[in-house]
């Protein structure tokens, strides 16, 4: 019998997820360790298979938040930028949108640029948008900005010239010439040959500053796996949803940099699915951050830009917060909200919550490891929504933190904790208003499907802010996007800007064909699909929306006043312009897997105590509510109660009701509504 595993990474839990040829799983769940993230998955990796053979694991997928927290920490490796002559300024001069807390801010000070002034260097040469080569390449510009850079001991370099998309040419000189004497040395046309000179930059250096790091982190765990018996081929988790092989995601780094996040969605989809529901909104809650996404007819919305390392940019769609990053994602929102974030009073005595959490170690103060501030997840516990979790939780340790708050504030411990958990709600409401009603969706359609080992406690909360009716919770909610991993496909992304290009069908074709190269596969197979889209703008304007390709030219332009209409609210028409063209091949990762065997995990958690106090204003304060251990209790369940299983405990607040589906995912609904 042969098994697969999907690692998931978080920033306090590490979650492991095992699944056999027929389909039925196990799962672990540790604290993840931050010193070394590949203990903790060795750690998990081992409670899951528990006696099963490691030599008979077949596929090992991974998301990791190395790239992410690269960025984020400033972690990555010195990087020299190598650009056309006269625009070695563009990166350190930058862009900086200001947000709320820096707009009135006479002593601001920017963040510092990616790479610093003194290690953006110039080469000579010039190559106009068409292709056409004005200034040839002075080798000798390139030499002696090799020779700086070695001197300077700089070992990854980025090459971004201007244009090249349009003519790669002088990039693979200079990069021949710099790879003499640099070890690392990444083009803008290898990485990402797209229109935008500043995005294309940043986008390689990205891949520069975060590369090496994934190349040596990726070694690492293939021979630690090893140790452990298990040499099956290790895939990573793209920001798109796809999974690549370790040697293709250490060639583009920068395009895992969302890898964890893009893996819950996967999950989401086919759930909202089994519940009758093709538009669902994903609310993934882990320990140290609270994820949202649109998911519509099965598929997750993508972003082929988005923003790292900034304040305020709500997952990345805020242009000026951060580094712009142009490779396809999967469009999420974002917010510093999960079980570990830190409630604090600031200088004027208002309750916050986040975004700082207290992540895995010392983690939450009920977790008794040595942390002593408030968290979440202590006011969960205060209120008597949560009882134990993965680690055992010490009820007396989280009154105490929770006193920190209640006494400044002069409230009592449970108005406290409750305020803690409604001001996160809100917190994680606004992740939903970002991917909805901000991009003018109504979301009262849609179901909320919750996961992470915090989302069930607050979904019923988020949805009700915004009209939802329905809630879907799946089994192992707890662990759901390390299950997410194990149904992504093999997928490679290429993208090429030609202005006015002669032939868009040939171009496709060759684009699928270097995709269709990166994974191996043959494009004639029957598994494999192919994906084509085109960037569409109307003549004379700047920005362009992405459409599906037609070669018909009215349909092509039929689907593009479409989109534009339904983007800006405005119809229009008039003629346009292609500007971008877009590949996307995928192939099954490996033999066609069965679904996840409708019951619990192996060890699932002991039946509640019948019932337990809890905290509910709607209630009248405390009350003795039913604890009910998912897959034990049948027909409706009305709130306020809780529903405990082995990774997670979901909420149904007064007000809801709560039903088993066939699948063990728990329907909540609100009272008065229809269920579908």
């Amino acid at each position: 019998m042969g098994y697969t595993i999907g690692v998931d990474v978080g920033g306090t839990f590490t979650d492991v997820v095992v699944r056999d040829t027929s389909g039925a799983i196990s799962v672990a769940k540790c604290l993840s360790t931050h010193y070394d993230p590949i203990a903790g998955m060795l750690t998990g990796v081992t409670r899951a298979l528990g006696d099963r053979d490691p030599a008979q694991v077949t596929r090992v997928v991974h998301a990791t938040t190395l790239a992410t927290n690269a960025v984020l920490e400033r972690t990555g490796v010195r990087v020299a930028y190598v650009t056309t002559q006269g625009f070695r300024g563009a990166i350190p001069l930058g862009r900086y949108a200001r947000v709320e807390e820096d707009r009135y801010d006479l002593c601001f000070t920017p963040p510092p640029p990616p790479v610093a002034p003194g290690d953006c260097f110039e080469v000579v040469e010039r190559v106009s948008a068409r292709g056409d080569v004005l200034t040839p390449l002075d080798p000798g510009s390139v030499r002696r900005a090799a020779a700086e850079i070695a001197a300077r001991g700089i070992g990854s370099a980025a090459v971004c010239l201007l244009h090249a998309y349009a003519n790669p040419a002088h990039e693979r000189q200079v990069a021949a010439i710099l790879r003499e004497r640099i070890p690392d040395v990444v083009t803008s046309s290898e990485i990402w040959p797209e229109i935008r000179e500043y995005e294309r930059a940043t986008t390689t250096i990205m891949s520069a500053y975060i590369g090496p790091l994934m190349a040596s982190y990726l070694t690492r765990l293939r021979e630690r796996l090893a140790e452990l018996g298990i040499r099956a081929p290790i895939h990573v988790m793209e920001s798109s949803g796809g999974v690549v092989s370790a040697e293709l995601a250490a060639r583009r780094a920068v395009a895992t940099i969302e890898s964890g996040p893009a893996a819950g969605v996967l999950a989401a989809a086919p759930l909202a699915a089994a519940a009758g529901f093709a538009d669902a909104i994903s609310f993934d809650m882990g320990g140290t951050t609270a994820k949202a996404c649109v998911v519509r007819g099965g598929r997750p919305e993508i972003t082929h830009e988005f923003h790292v390392g900034g304040k305020g940019s709500f997952g990345g769609r805020r242009a000026g917060t951060g580094v712009p990053v142009k490779t396809p994602a999967i469009d999420l929102a974002e917010v510093g909200a999960g079980g570990g974030s830190v409630a604090w009073l600031d200088p004027a005595g208002a309750l916050r919550a986040g975004p700082r959490s207290a992540g895995s170690s010392p983690g939450p103060a009920c977790y008794g490891l040595g942390g002593s501030e408030p968290t979440v997840t202590d006011a969960n516990l205060v209120l008597g929504y949560l009882s134990s979790a993965s680690i055992p939780l010490s009820p007396a340790l989280a009154d105490k933190a929770l006193d920190r708050l209640a006494g400044p504030l002069g409230v009592t411990r449970e108005e406290a904790a409750y305020a803690v958990h409604s001001i996160v709600s809100a917190s994680m409401a606004s992740a939903v208003h970002v991917v909805t009603v901000q991009r003018g969706i109504d979301p009262r359609g849609f179901a909320l499907v919750a996961f992470g080992g915090a989302g069930p406690m607050h979904a019923a909360r988020v949805a009700e802010r915004f009209g939802i009716s329905t809630v879907v919770v799946p089994p192992h909610c707890g662990v759901a996007s390390a299950a997410g991993l194990l149904a992504g496909e093999l997928c490679a992304d290429r993208v090429l800007s030609r202005l006015a290009a002669p032939d868009p069908a040939a171009l496709l074709t060759g684009l699928a064909a270097d995709a269709a190269a990166d994974l191996g596969v043959s494009l004639s197979a029957p598994e494999v699909r192919v994906l084509r889209s085109v960037d569409v703008r109307f003549k004379g304007q700047s920005h362009d929306l992405t459409v599906d390709w037609t070669p018909d030219r009215r349909e092509l332009e039929s689907r593009f006043f479409l989109r534009y209409a339904r983007v800006y609210g405005i119809e229009q028409r008039g003629e346009i312009e292609l500007v971008s063209y877009r590949v996307r091949v995928t192939t099954p990762a490996g033999p066609p897997q069965p679904a996840p065997a409708p019951h619990p995990s192996p060890k699932p958690r002991p039946p509640g105590p019948g019932t337990r106090r809890a905290y509910f204003p709607e209630a009248g304060g405390y009350a003795e509510i039913p604890v009910h251990t998912r897959g034990t209790f049948t027909g409706e369940l009305r709130g306020p109660a809780v529903v405990e299983d082995a990774e997670s405990t979901i909420v149904v607040p007064p007000g809801w009701s709560a039903a088993l589906a066939p699948s063990l995912a728990v329907h909540l609904t609100r009272s008065g509504e229809t269920r579908r």
